[in-house]
């Protein structure tokens, strides 16, 4: 069978099933005959759209050929993994939906209606623009990239907020609409220019993480700064366009008649009272509470800071305590539960098939448990189990490659999907273990629910000059490893391999010449064979291999009545010389800067322990002794904490490069070494909101999270920027410092509060998102949507008194700032 896609490209369907698992697996839909696999349709890394129409191209194939199969044959589907990508489709879709009546709602409650729509159209100009750009860096359309333009709705319209509102103020003053447009997007060019910059700049490290997370997650800065550039070119030379050519409502007149500029202007009617009441009550606290807030904050600044300083300290102190837990990455819902089952080397495929029979009857228990507990007409929480001997299946993440082998097994379920289903996958699989309980003779049984993984949790890696000592220790952290409650699928990477002949030379064999290595081929010549000539027949070459006849290589008395050549010519008995047992090798020997080294892995149960508790507890109680009782072991942790490692630090050294070039960018057009340094002041605050964020939604810190709080760190600099900006503009014009540290703080309320706003409530449908398939993703919109709202309450109350702080050092220090048309006055006196 062959399907034609749309751009005329053809893909076959072969009779090979190859599993696909992995994190950016689009779909795989496999059919089967009676039970067996048939065939698999592989779609990798092509557009959502052509994925769904090959999957119905493909179930109306099976339809159509279902009712011409003889009697007792069943074609069906296995596993659709087009229903996830469609349902993370649908459920980014919705949320970005959400997000986006929610910005505008924002916008339309406190600004002028025709501003917020023009303001809005910013928006999808923006996203069209990042849809442009992205195949230029090599960026599919997929859920994470999904995810950035959403995380990009809320933020994207800041610079468009800051213009608009600035062309809206000119506006109120009396001037018409061009000038107005002229005059603000002036004023605010270069502030916005650079608050642009900064956030761009903040997302840059997130390119650079290396490991398994950062090329997971370095769509998202792709997009992110893709939609930031269009924006402030959309901010600075269409929206001021827009902002002047008069009322919108004559333009809709004129475009779409009275007819249908009646329906658009409908909902400007029905929220003119609305929107009245929001402006009045907001001017009022603005003028009212906020005034005499931020007059007595920067009346009594040193208090103020004082006061900010402690709450910093006691956050951090809170932090560092533990207190809030640190999961590296997330496990994602799977619509699949794996069980993989590793016996000795060497195992016969038929006892691998009668363990393999006892998961799976396990797993037919389960099934019918379960599904007996939904009740009649409900759907099946298990739809279909499969079985392979022979081989592992692939897993998501990395090391998660296919293999092959008598002594491998894997049974894996299909379950309903996880929108549908109340029991997630990992509860089915502690379950399912239970109810399969041990396996003797197996060296590993492992059971999975997770679509991707980073990683073991627990991965200790102890290396060693001798394998008995590694063997010694190694039984030793499994057996410590299964005292931790949640600790589970404890085992180690040794593996014993076939059985085979070891030999020995005897002490009279040194006297005779004979090393080992001589004993070994001549005892592989005698069972393996020699090559004695080579005879050309036609275009082939044939190999004469000369060995004892069959007769004399069946038993271990053989070997031993071989006689051995020594150097001198002599041939003595096998015997005199040398020994041999029956015994199993090693299947792989690990070695890392020349020394060998054994792994010990286990999993963790999220909801009963901590891989990072654990590992903690475990280097500082257990770990010393070991090393006490073997001297010449040394240990250390892989797995996920090696990915750890690597994330994390590229991503700090990153932030840390990002805030140099932050500060760096802030002192261009501040003129001023200092004065970014106060506007970098709201970061840490920033990063207080996160974590108290991820503690209000009762979350842990993961990685994920980490990227939000290094990205938040340009975005809350935004604010601040607009609000030095308009101080300095002030004093340049002879307004007084207190004076103009006033105005900026009434003046720069509104568009503050809004870009605030609309990046909380663009983010808010994500971070309330229940969906399990949304759940690795929430912790970055958490970070961003309460950090900013936190450093917005740094930006309004405590940036103006750090101002006034920064001036009375400037002036004990004898630095003045000169003014046009006036002598520098007494700026320490204090606000009537």
């Amino acid at each position: 069978m062959v399907l034609t896609r749309p751009d005329g490209t053809r893909i076959r369907l072969g009779q090979i099933a190859t599993v696909i698992d992995g994190f950016d697996e689009d779909a795989a839909v496999v059919t089967r005959f009676d039970g067996k696999p048939a065939a698999l349709l592989e779609v990798f890394r092509i557009g959502s759209q052509d994925v769904l129409d090959i999957v119905a191209t493909v179930k109306q194939y099976i339809a159509d050929t279902e009712v011409a199969l003889p009697a007792g044959v069943r074609l069906g589907v296995w596993s659709d993994r087009s229903k996830l990508l469609e349902s993370r489709r649908d459920l980014l879709i919705r949320n970005g939906r959400l997000g986006l009546i929610m910005v505008f709602a924002c916008l339309a409650l406190f600004l002028d209606l025709r501003l917020a729509f023009w303001v809005m159209l910013g928006i999808p100009i923006s996203f069209l623009g990042a849809f442009w750009l992205m195949p230029s860096f090599g960026t599919s359309i997929n859920m994470i990239s999904l995810f950035a333009f959403i995380v990009s709705l809320g933020i994207v319209v800041d610079d468009a907020i800051v213009v608009g509102e600035n062309v809206y103020s000119h506006t109120e003053r009396g001037k018409g609409p061009r000038q107005a447009a002229i005059d603000g997007t002036r004023e605010m060019a270069k502030p916005v220019t650079f608050a642009v910059l900064t956030t761009v700049v903040a997302f840059t490290p997130l390119l650079y993480v290396e490991g398994t997370m950062g090329k997971v997650m370095g769509v998202i800065p792709v997009v992110v700064i893709s939609v930031l550039l269009m924006s402030l070119f959309e901010s600075l030379f269409m929206l001021p366009t827009h902002l002047s050519g008069g009322d919108v409502g004559a333009k809709l007149r004129r475009v779409f008649g009275p007819v249908l500029s009646a329906v658009f202007l409908l909902p400007a009617l029905v929220l003119r009272p609305l929107r009245m009441l929001c402006r009045g009550a907001l001017a009022r606290f603005v003028r009212g509470p906020y005034t005499w807030l931020l007059r007595t904050a920067v009346n009594w600044r040193y208090l103020t800071l004082a006061l900010f300083m402690a709450v910093l300290l006691i956050s951090a102190g809170w932090i560092a305590s533990g207190r809030i837990k640190f999961l590296f990455f997330p496990k994602v819902e799977s619509d699949t539960v794996k069980a993989q089952v590793t016996m000795p080397l060497g195992t016969s495929l038929e006892e691998t098939a009668a363990v393999v029979r006892r998961i799976e009857d396990a797993a037919v228990r389960l099934q019918e448990e379960l599904n007996g507990d939904q009740g009649e007409g409900a759907e099946r929480v298990i739809e279909h189990i499969y079985a392979l001997v022979g081989g592992h299946t692939a897993t998501g993440g990395p090391g998660g490659g296919a293999s092959s082998g008598t002594h491998l097994g894997t049974v894996s379920m299909q379950l309903l999907a996880s929108e549908k289903r109340s029991i997630p996958s990992a509860r089915i699989a502690n379950l399912w273990r239970q109810a399969t309980g041990q396996v003797a003779g197996a060296e590993e049984l492992t059971f999975a629910s997770s679509l991707f993984t980073t990683g073991d949790a627990i991965v200790v890696r102890l290396a060693g000059d001798h394998f008995g000592t590694l063997q010694t220790a190694a039984e030793q952290v499994k057996a410590e490893l299964a005292n931790y409650p949640g600790v589970k699928d404890i085992s180690d990477s040794f593996r014993q391999g076939k059985i085979e002949m070891k030999l020995r030379l005897k002490p009279s064999a040194r006297n005779l010449g004979l090393t080992l290595a001589d004993l070994a081929r001549q005892v592989r010549q005698g069972y393996y064979g020699d090559e004695a000539l080579r005879i050309q027949r036609g275009r082939d070459e044939l190999k004469v291999m000369v060995r004892y006849p069959l007769d004399e290589r069946r038993s271990l008395g053989d070997i031993e009545k071989m006689r051995i050549r020594t150097a001198a010519g002599a041939e003595v008995p096998f015997a005199s010389v040398a020994e041999v047992e029956l015994g199993r090798g090693y299947a792989s020997i690990g070695r890392e800067e020349r020394r060998r080294v054994i792994s010990v892995t286990a999993d963790v149960d999220e909801d009963v322990a901590n891989a990072e508790d654990v590992l903690a507890d475990l280097k500082a109680n257990f770990l010393p002794g070991l090393l006490a009782d073997h001297p010449e072991l040394s240990y250390s942790f892989e797995g996920q904490q090696k990915s750890r490692r690597e994330a994390l630090g590229s991503l700090w050294r990153g932030f840390a490069i990002a805030l140099l070039a932050i500060y760096a960018l802030l002192a261009i057009p501040f003129r001023s070494y200092t004065q970014p340094l106060i506007v970098m002041s709201a970061i840490p605050y920033g990063i207080v909101g996160a974590v108290g964020g991820h503690v209000l939604m009762g979350l842990p810190l993961t990685i994920v999270s980490m990227f939000g709080i290094v990205a938040l760190s340009g975005v809350v600099v935004n604010d601040s920027l607009v609000m030095i900006d308009y101080i300095n503009r002030a004093r340049e014009r002879g307004t007084g410092l207190h004076e103009a540290v006033m105005e900026a703080g009434v003046q720069r309320f509104r568009p503050i509060l809004l870009t605030t706003l609309t990046t909380f409530f663009g983010l808010l449908p994500m971070i309330l998102e229940k969906s399990v398939q949304a759940q690795f993703l929430i912790p970055m919109a958490v970070s961003l949507g309460f950090g900013v709202v936190l450093a917005t309450a740094i930006t309004l109350v405590l940036i103006p008194a750090s101002y006034t702080i920064l001036e009375d050092m400037l002036k004990i220090i004898g630095v003045t700032r000169k003014r046009p048309g006036e002598q520098l006055e007494r700026e320490t006196a204090e606000v009537a």
